[in-house]
Parts: C-alpha cells; structure tokens; sequence
C-alpha cells in the first residue's frame, strides 16, 4: 500500500527503463500491479532455484531424497516439498531461526520411526519438531539430513519487483511479449 501511494503511475517520465519495450500498458496505469506482478514471478522462480537445488544435493550425496518412511508419502507432497525446501544437516536447522522443518518424527517404538512431511510448516511447535528431529538423530534412528524450508518474507521478493520494475519494465510483459513475437 505504500509503493501504491508513493508510486502510483510510471516513472518513465523521471526514468527511462533500459528496456524500453519493457513498459507495458498496464504499468503505465497501475505500476503497483507492475511491482507486484514482479515479485510474484520472483517468487515463483525460488521454487525453480530449490528444486534444481534438490536435484544438484542428490547427484552429489547420493542419497534417497525421500528416505524411509518419508517415500511413502503422496507424489503431491513430494512436489510441494521439492519446490519450497531442501535438506539441510540438522545442526544447521537448530541455530537458523528462520529456516522451518518440513518434516516430523514420531517414535513410537517402531524401526524406522514414522517420518512424515510438513508442507506447511509454522513458527508455532517449531523447537518441539525440532526436538524430536535431533533425538531420533541422536539415536541413530534417521540420518542427519532433514527437510527444511526457508521463511522468505515477499518483502524481499517485493523490493526486487520495485528495482527491476524502475529499471527494467514489467518482466511479466516482456516475457509475454518474446513468447508472442
């Protein structure tokens, strides 16, 4: 709401964009929707990142992405996690606040303990799963790797939209535009 107030039209009047094809119609009238269309994009080209990222982890470690009891679960979870995390060693997850766990552990006794995935990780039970993650490490029960997401606010993603939109135009315009011809 800000950017939208202290923003509200195009700067092309003060500041040419080094694409000029870049201005699309509706940044002319809207240019918040312009930011914001931006930082979506952005947004969405994170969980590209991660699962290349994924993909790069598992040809080096050669390991199981989805190890016991996690294999199990349905292919959509398995997409859902693929694109918002990545496995990190546990000790990396317990001093980083804000890197989330998205998986849980429940001991009840069973070898290999139940594993399952949290695709919509909270702040709220956080240090508990945490817990329960490094004791079933710590006895050996599941190995030190676990999924983990960042907590990438879309202030970050927003601020870069607000860059690329003065300097460049509207990106999901341009890519409209090259795809059409």
């Amino acid at each position: 709401m800000c950017i939208a107030l202290a923003l509200p039209f195009s700067t092309e009047a003060l500041f040419k964009p080094l694409i000029a094809s870049g201005i699309s119609p509706m940044s002319q009238v809207l240019f918040p929707l312009t930011i914001f269309s931006n930082a979506v994009l952005f947004a969405a080209a994170s969980g590209i990142y991660l699962f290349f990222h994924n993909v790069v982890w598992n040809v080096r470690h050669g390991r199981k992405i989805f190890e016991g009891t996690l294999a199990a679960e349905s292919l959509g979870k398995k997409i859902l996690v693929l694109i918002t995390g990545y496995k990190v060693p546990l000790a990396k997850l317990q001093a980083k606040w804000h890197v989330y766990p998205m998986e849980d552990v429940a001991d009840d006794g069973g070898n290999p303990p139940k594993r399952k995935l949290v695709v919509v990780p909270r702040d709220e039970g956080r240090s508990e799963i945490v817990g329960r993650l490094s004791s079933a490490v710590e006895n050996g029960k599941i190995n030190d790797y676990v999924w983990a997401t960042p907590g990438l606010p879309m202030l970050i993603f927003v601020t870069a939209g607000l860059i690329v939109s003065v300097f460049f135009g509207d990106i999901v315009w341009l890519l409209v535009s090259f795809i059409l011809g």
